[in-house]
Order: C-alpha cells, then structure tokens, then sequence
C-alpha cells in the first residue's frame, strides 16, 4: 500500500504562486510514477504532470507547460509541484497519484488539496 498527502494549497491572485507537497510512504517508490491531477467543479479530472521516481522523466499537460514544475525529494520522499504565473482557470482540488512504472492506471490517490485562484 502506498499513502500520499497533499499539501500547500490555498487562496492566491492571479499571477501568483503556491507550491503543493505530495509526501509518500507505505512501500518503496522506485519503479514508481508519481502523477499530479486536477479536478476543476463540474469537470472532470484532467492530469496535470507526472515525474518517473528517479526524477529525469517529466511529462506536462499542454495547459500547464512553462508554468509548472514537478520535482521529487528523494530524501523526504515527497514530491512537489511547484505553480507559477497562475490563472483563474487554474483553480482546482489538485491530486496525486501514484502508479507502477510498468502500469497504466493510477493505484493510489491523495485526498486532494484545494488551490483558487482569484481573478
């Protein structure tokens, strides 16, 4: 079993930043895919970014790219995702996830973290 946390979100205006933490434990992550998700109200849960647990893979969602980084700490077992120049459209309950290198669906959720953005 894996847990993850969320953390950092907030209230923040438009063009601000926050940076949300993912911590992780429960099993060793190594072949793991660590994933950021986004569920805005009355859509559906979009992916955000995603980051391969040795930390040199990192994919982003078309939306985010340029604004978002994804980062992994490997010592705190924790994996950020850093928001920058943030837009009304942004607003969102953000989740992460984690999947198995070699697996398509994501196994394991956090209970999601709250970011608004004002306009």
């Amino acid at each position: 079993q894996v847990q993850l946390v969320e953390s950092g979100g907030g209230l923040v205006q438009a063009g601000g930043s926050l940076r949300l933490s993912c911590a992780a434990s429960g099993r060793t992550l190594n072949n793991y895919v660590m994933g950021w998700f986004r569920q805005a109200p009355g859509k559906e849960r979009e992916f955000v970014a995603a980051i391969k647990w040795n930390g040199i893979s990192k994919y982003y969602a078309d939306s985010v790219k340029g604004r978002f980084t994804i980062s992994i700490n490997h010592a705190k077992n924790t994996v950020y995702l850093q928001l920058n120049s943030l837009k009304p459209e942004d607003t969102a309950v953000y989740y992460c996830a984690a999947r198995q290198g070699t697996g398509v669906e994501y196994d394991y959720w956090g209970q999601g973290t709250q970011v608004t953005v004002a306009s």
